[in-house]
């Protein structure tokens, strides 16, 4: 079963609630999807290594070959081509790797070479849970690249975590369009409540299951819990504004490993969540 943790914003705790959720159950990945700023493991502590690179084709042109038809750059509908008068212009940054631009070229003039994108990394040996993460080059924007070469190791016999990126954009979708089951992270606070709604419209038009992780809870006001309430969402977590947990999080130490009372109830939200699955299957049937 794949569970994705997502957040209408950053710094929601969506993070938080990956690692403590993924710590709790046993036989279980833990997949790092913020791959601009991947820090699950700055709580883990596991040594890394690199099992892939995330590669782009990118096309190299024969100027020499090219009769300045303007196929290519016609056909380009990222603009990564530029027709002039005596040569074609290539923008790296923007090519998405199709590889249209190569087919279509009657000269031949276009060949496939290869842009790095970034990095997919692991723990080294037996770790639990079982870490991988992707790292986007600094600079690079094709985040849903390195996210999809990502899930590719996820493991269907297992339980997996996704911690997705902050917001609503396509890397979020690129993280939770396939999963089985999202998580939304939010606070009851009025930016916390508005990009709630944002991220609520976002898994209702992809149709994935979902509830609500309220973090912080006892800040704000009620404004997230009466809406769920009203909308018939789920709240599967209250996680309260303690101190303690606070200073742990400061500190790089996931809580559940300091108050073990907290294993219990990540592992009573993922048996809620089991029964949400449940009841929306039998419902189907």
């Amino acid at each position: 079963m794949k569970i994705a943790i997502a957040s209408g914003k950053g710094g929601t705790g969506k993070t938080t609630v990956s690692l403590n959720l993924a710590l709790s159950l046993s036989d279980v990945q833990l997949f790092d999807c913020d791959v601009e700023e991947p820090n699950c493991n700055l709580f883990l502590g596991f040594g890394l290594e690199k099992v892939e690179d995330v590669v782009c084709p990118v096309p190299v042109i024969n100027q020499e070959k090219c009769s300045i038809c303007r196929q290519c750059s016609d056909f380009c509908r990222y603009n990564a081509l530029a027709a002039l008068p005596d040569r074609i212009l290539f923008f790296p940054s923007l090519c998405h790797g199709c590889g249209g631009c190569a087919v279509l070229c009657s000269e031949k003039a276009i060949r496939e070479s290869e842009r790095s994108l970034g990095v997919i990394e692991k723990a080294k040996g037996e770790s639990s849970p079982e870490f991988y993460r992707g790292l986007l080059n600094i600079g690079e924007t094709m985040t849903s690249a390195v996210i999809k070469t990502l899930k590719k190791y996820v493991d269907d016999r297992k339980t997996a975590i996704l911690d997705a990126p902050p917001g609503t954009a396509c890397p979020v979708i690129a993280s939770i369009g396939d999963v089985d089951y999202c998580v939304l992270v939010t606070e009851s606070t009025p930016f916390g409540f508005h990009d709630l709604r944002l991220a609520v419209d976002v898994v209702r038009s992809l149709k994935v299951p979902f509830g609500v992780v309220i973090n912080r809870w006892g800040l704000g006001d009620s404004r997230v819990e009466e809406y769920c309430k009203a909308e018939g969402i789920s709240i599967l977590l209250k996680i309260p504004n303690n101190l303690k947990i606070a200073e742990l999080y400061s500190r790089g130490i996931p809580f559940v490993q300091e108050m073990p009372e907290w294993n219990e109830k990540f592992r009573g939200m993922f048996e809620a969540i089991k029964l949400q699955l449940a009841d929306t299957e039998e419902a189907r049937t």
